[in-house]
């Protein structure tokens, strides 16, 4: 599991240049990719919901847009990351870990991390109080990096190793936090691993759909 403590000083050194880092390591598919989160969410048209780990809120800002009939909370353990998410108009936002959310049981129609399940230090524990703050009925969505199969799988993980590594140092001079992305992304359980632990922390109806051709995984499950 990761450490919690490398976690949060890594992604306070990366704050500034996070968007644009992102966009240019993905070459911009993860605006695709969290166009399609947000647009399964917007056709449960929730009132409230909740975006875990969302540093500086690209996500929550893809579901605010979607759905302005809902009312969207940011949180994240990193303060750094919440003063950018704040400043590009997230409405709401709140210091929080992720393992001890200040949300009473129930208050969410639908609880959202994109990219951040990887970084915790207990991705069980973290299921179960995402779990305890959703509503009956309510739907967890996780977006993350998988490894793909078949031929694309030695090329990426030589990308993710040693290509991003170099490029992201370059971008934000903090090589080390993105040597440390490639083996979180190689230990995070992905597929049915994923379906399996979900169903273990009590969601039903769990599933998963690799995004291009795997490099990314939505996963799914209700309360």
């Amino acid at each position: 599991m990761p450490d919690a403590v490398y976690v949060h000083a890594a992604f306070a050194r990366i704050a500034e240049r996070y968007v644009l880092t992102n966009h240019v390591l993905s070459c911009g598919m993860d605006i695709w990719w969290r166009r399609v989160v947000s647009s399964r969410i917007g056709k449960w048209q929730p009132k409230r919901l909740l975006d875990v780990a969302s540093g500086t809120g690209d996500l929550a800002l893809e579901i605010q847009d979607r759905c302005p009939q809902c009312e969207v909370i940011a949180t994240d353990f990193c303060a750094e990351m919440l003063v950018h998410a704040s400043g590009r108009g997230i409405a709401k936002t709140v210091v929080a870990d992720a393992l001890a959310l200040p949300f009473a049981d129930g208050e969410f129609d639908v609880v959202t991390v994109a990219f951040g399940l990887r970084n915790m230090a207990d991705y069980p524990a973290a299921l179960l109080e995402m779990r305890r703050v959703l509503a009956p009925g309510g739907r967890l969505v996780i977006l993350d990096f998988s490894i793909p199969s078949g031929l694309l799988r030695i090329p990426y993980r030589w990308y993710l190793h040693h290509v991003l590594p170099r490029v992201a140092g370059w971008l934000t001079g903090q090589k080390d936090a993105y040597e440390y992305m490639g083996g979180s992304i190689e230990a995070f359980p992905s597929g049915n691993a994923m379906v399996n632990l979900l169903e273990s922390s009590g969601f039903y109806d769990a599933a998963y759909t690799p995004l291009t051709f795997g490099v990314v995984t939505v996963y799914e499950g209700a309360r």
